[in-house]
């Protein structure tokens, strides 16, 4: 599947919003399509280059509200169509 998503390249860089592949899901995983998110003051460290554990490139964000679309093998808790907020 593909998407588009604000990419932080490297710290202090501006975001660039490119198109990105994503993997179904795998066993235990959610796949939710995000149509909603914040950003986060350890987004804001990351991005800084603050961040020891900050890894680059990366897609920032945490905290978001969507949609399912897809499950892996096993879920239960939710299914496609279900509206959630994943954390």
């Amino acid at each position: 599947m593909k998407s588009r998503a604000a990419v932080a390249f490297g710290p202090g860089l501006p975001l660039e919003i490119v198109e990105i592949d994503v993997a179904p899901p795998k066993k235990g995983e959610v796949l939710v399509k995000i149509s909603h998110t914040g950003v986060c003051h350890t987004d804001a460290y990351t991005l800084s280059g603050d961040d020891p554990e900050g890894l680059f490139p990366v897609v920032l964000g945490h905290e978001g509200a969507g949609v399912v679309v897809e499950v892996g093998e096993g879920v239960t808790s939710v299914k496609p169509g279900d509206h959630v907020i994943p954390l």
